[in-house]
């Protein structure tokens, strides 16, 4: 290879590695260790890889390896593909961010809502018991029904997230913030 094509392909991978570091670096906001992010990363640039493929590129693992690609298919990050006459597996990287950030926060939102929303429909279920328990004093009954309150004040947050959620998987947000703006 001569000199002269050398430098320019010595940029490409400067410049790779730079946005590379960047998306590695953040990953951990997606709940993704340092060896997962490090995957994807290096699997945005590729159309796609076999898990070989990646282990080589990495020096990771196969068990490292096979827990970050799971990983990153459980969070709509990598996607498993199918290529007519291998036998190995093939895997890409989603480049779209917004749908990465769509089903990453979807999912974790809607988890939000589940968990919280079913347990506060429980707790409020034992407030009602104690409200009208007829041993309960009225002191007991005013911290119930304060709490019960409480608990129906906080599901207007709960309900706006399952509609944020639906604005952004429907796509209706971006018509509020679009997806092309020009800085």
């Amino acid at each position: 290879m001569s000199e002269s094509t050398e430098r320019p392909k010595l940029k490409i991978e400067e410049a790779k590695d730079k946005v590379m570091g960047a998306i590695a670096e953040t990953m951990d906001l997606y709940g993704v260790t340092p060896a997962a992010a490090s995957l994807y990363a290096t699997m945005y640039f590729e159309d796609q890889m076999t898990l070989d493929e990646m282990r080589s590129e990495l020096g990771m693992s196969k068990p490292s390896m096979s827990t970050s690609v799971r990983k990153l298919q459980d969070i709509e990050m990598v996607k498993k593909t199918f290529t007519r006459g291998s036998r190995k597996h093939t895997y890409v990287a989603e480049k779209d961010f917004f749908q990465s950030f769509m089903a990453f926060y979807c999912q974790m939102w809607e988890r939000e809502v589940k968990t919280n929303l079913g347990a506060i429909d429980s707790a409020q279920e034992d407030f009602i018991e104690v409200m009208k328990d007829s041993e309960s004093t009225q002191e007991i009954v005013a911290k119930a029904k304060k709490y019960y309150d409480q608990l129906e004040e906080s599901k207007k947050y709960y309900h706006w997230l399952e509609e944020l959620v639906e604005s952004i998987r429907s796509g209706e947000i971006f018509e509020f913030l679009p997806k092309d703006q020009t800085e």
